[in-house]
């Protein structure tokens, strides 16, 4: 698609990208002359929404088939699968609540209109308001073409559309001559961890009582710190000391549903709390636990959208940032809320970020709460352009970076009326935790973990007892398919069946039959890699034998915010050829900063990395 076919829709930009010397880097020379001020803030992000929407229509392109085999589904048959070569290796987010039209090659005038409701490995799952013919039971060739959907697009420039309107400068770029600290309260803390945490405790004290406000108060959670734990507290002590309605929010469905099940563990009223799906979710994801605290009509088994009324009756209301849209399009009033929490902020884009700011806060009666960690993995960002001029640092990552009220002072840290960084870390082994503390944190984080019961503390295979980390070197060969761009190292592959036959043997010996969700997870940095070793442990003789279907294999994306006992991690790339260590080399995705700190932190009490020694030496993070 052309520029001047996002430009019909871009009015207030037509400067920008139409002119008669208008060329393709004209929005990349306008950006760089432009840089973030308050002046500048939502013409650049309203530019950056448009030229992110362009890469994802450019992406989502690429996924029409032509000729190719649809089935129903085999219980729901008003979803049809569609069987997409290397959908995995390619964005596939993308493709997420798409529009979907599927014509059968011999009936053409027949169309069939859908929604893509999910993505597995090779398979689209389109949903349809329709059930299907019995012919599609046996699979029918069809054309099938994918169409982008605009809504959360526009949400998002509407909330930055509200900027102004709000009147958030002070919101989005504080300084010290705003604020009016209040009183610390004295809370009474039930939890006996938190209580014996100063961060954590000193984060909730400040967060009852708005100290940041108008200015959001940030909650720095490096890994293994107890986040959550500290946010779902700080609820509880908003909740009982004001008697406040809070909205609470998160980027990804997975990540909001987590942080519901665990506010609704703490016994506040099932009556209280509400998680809202949007209308497109799945009903077979809906964790059992929220079933009875959800949108979810028993009858109809389908998701259905409340009344303006009852959301507002609800004193804890839990859903997507995305899907807080409805709340602002339904007409919920700025000021009803008097926290707005976002978990999980250094994953979303700041646009994205302010749906639920600029729609529903009010700026004198409102904290914001952002929680997460900017060294850990930001947003996703397709178009190459938006995120180099910024569209992939979050709200939460530019705040610390620019801002100097969240910038550490050289002696007394953190100010803790904006921010607090916690320090404990409950996950992580010290030898594990060891590399990604010094070249992240600063060295400030402090292991607390407890294995005096860990299961591989006599593990055969450790050369040390205290020191549960195993780098295995591998001279492989990094390969690639003909239709796919995707890398792989079956020489890694084989090396992590091996070790994998080791883990499961002494687990067998410890009397552990079956392994459990959290035992054991393997991160490859490329799907190709990721779909070689899913199809090892289904092929291996000695594999196939053992129950395996909990061990998670993914790439690095899949695994933030997840933890546990073992992680396994294959690097891929490698070159044996190289002799010259200072040769220059493109580790692409594997010298990635953020994601190296993902991988290693992962790990309870046991992280084994594949790699050739050889090529990661030459990346500064890997060196160390």
């Amino acid at each position: 698609m052309a520029y001047h076919t996002i430009t019909s829709r871009m009015r207030p930009f037509d400067h920008v990208l139409i002119g008669r010397h208008c060329t393709a880097d004209t929005p990349n020379r306008e950006l760089q002359n432009s840089p973030l001020k308050c002046i500048t803030y939502t013409w650049r992000f309203h530019l950056l929404l448009y030229l992110e929407e362009h890469g994802m229509r450019t992406k989502i392109e690429k996924f029409n088939q032509k000729d190719v085999l649809v089935v129903a589904h085999k219980t729901e048959k008003d979803i049809l699968i569609v069987s997409i070569s290397d959908v995995t290796h390619s964005f596939p987010e993308v493709l997420s609540g798409c529009q979907g039209l599927v014509t059968p090659l011999k009936q053409s005038q027949n169309k069939y209109t859908g929604w893509v409701q999910d993505i597995d490995e090779d398979k689209v799952y389109i949903k349809f308001k329709e059930t299907f013919p019995g012919n599609f039971n046996k699979a029918v060739r069809c054309n099938v073409a994918f169409f982008h959907h605009r809504i959360p697009i526009q949400m998002q420039h509407r909330a930055l559309a509200l900027v102004k309107k709000r009147m958030l400068d002070k919101f989005l770029f504080p300084t010290e001559e705003c604020f009016h600290h209040q009183q610390l309260p004295r809370i009474s803390l039930t939890n006996k961890s938190v209580a014996n945490n100063p961060e954590q405790s000193k984060a909730i004290q400040h967060i009852v009582a708005c100290s940041a406000k108008p200015a959001p108060y940030l909650l720095f959670g490096p890994p293994g710190t107890g986040k959550t734990v500290t946010l779902v507290q700080a609820i509880r002590q908003s909740l009982e000391t004001h008697g406040c309605n809070i909205l609470v929010c998160a980027p990804s469905n997975s990540a909001t549903d987590h942080l519901c099940g665990k506010i609704l563990e703490e016994k506040l009223g099932t009556d209280k709390v509400f998680r809202l799906y949007p209308l497109s979710f799945p009903v077979r994801k809906i964790p059992q636990s929220l079933l009875k605290n959800c949108n979810l009509n028993p009858i109809t088994n389908a998701m259905e959208i409340p009344t303006k009324d009852t959301l507002m009756s609800y004193t804890i209301l839990v859903t997507t940032l995305q899907t807080v849209g409805r709340l602002v399009t339904g007409g919920i009033p700025p000021g009803h809320y008097s926290y707005i929490f976002v978990d999980e902020a250094g994953q979303a884009t700041e646009p994205e970020c302010l749906i639920p700011i600029s729609g529903l806060m009010k700026l004198t009666t409102c904290q914001v709460v952002l929680a997460g960690d900017p060294k850990q993995l930001g947003p996703i960002v397709i178009s190459k352009i938006a995120d180099k001029h910024g569209f992939g640092v979050s709200m939460l990552e530019r705040l610390m970076r620019d801002i100097s009220l969240y910038k550490p002072h050289r002696i007394t840290g953190f100010n803790s009326h904006y921010v607090t960084k916690l320090l404990i870390n409950y996950r992580s082994h010290p030898a594990i935790l060891k590399i990604p503390n010094e070249l992240f944190y600063g060295g400030e984080l402090q292991p607390c973990a407890n294995f005096e019961k860990c299961l591989y503390k006599t593990w055969t295979c450790l050369f040390r007892k205290d020191f549960p980390v195993i780098f295995h070197g591998v001279a492989g060969t990094k390969q690639r398919e003909h239709n796919s761009p995707s890398l792989y190292n079956m020489a890694e592959v084989g090396v992590l069946k091996e070790y994998l036959k080791y883990i499961i043997k002494h687990l067998q010996d410890k009397g552990v039959d079956c392994i459990g969700p959290q035992e054991i997870g393997i991160i490859a940095p490329y799907r190709k890699q990721v779909e070689k070793i899913q199809k090892a442990l289904q092929t291996d003789k000695d594999l196939i034998k053992e129950n395996l279907e909990n061990i998670l294999v993914g790439t690095v994306e899949k695994f933030q915010g997840k933890e546990f006992n073992v992680v396994l991690v294959s690097t891929v790339r490698s070159n044996p050829k190289l002799t010259d260590f200072n040769q220059n080399i493109n580790l692409g995705f594997v010298s990635h900063e953020k994601r190296f700190n993902v991988a290693m932190t992962r790990a309870r009490s046991l992280l084994i990395v594949v790699g050739d020694p050889r090529v990661l030496k030459t990346d500064f993070v890997w060196n160390k």
